[in-house]
């Protein structure tokens, strides 16, 4: 998976540079910074997400502050 996260993140990088070159040039590089951005926000961030949280328990990032309490006061 990191492997996968790697290359995703040397694509999404290429395609923004390539967009920007692009638009320097004087063509319209808007098409690949917008494709770049999209595979930024739409499949990097769920599969980073994933592979970081996988195998966590969740309760432990909740905001539920009745269960931290209830935890506080078992340890006194």
């Amino acid at each position: 998976m990191k492997k996968i996260l790697i290359g995703l993140i040397i694509i999404i990088a290429g395609l923004i540079t390539f967009g920007y070159l692009l638009k320097n040039n004087g063509s319209n590089g808007d098409r690949w910074i917008g494709i770049g951005v999209l595979l930024a926000a739409f499949v990097l961030m769920p599969l980073f997400l994933y592979s970081r949280f996988k195998n966590k328990d969740v309760r432990e990032r909740m905001l539920n502050f009745d269960l931290k309490e209830k935890k506080g006061t078992d340890n006194q």
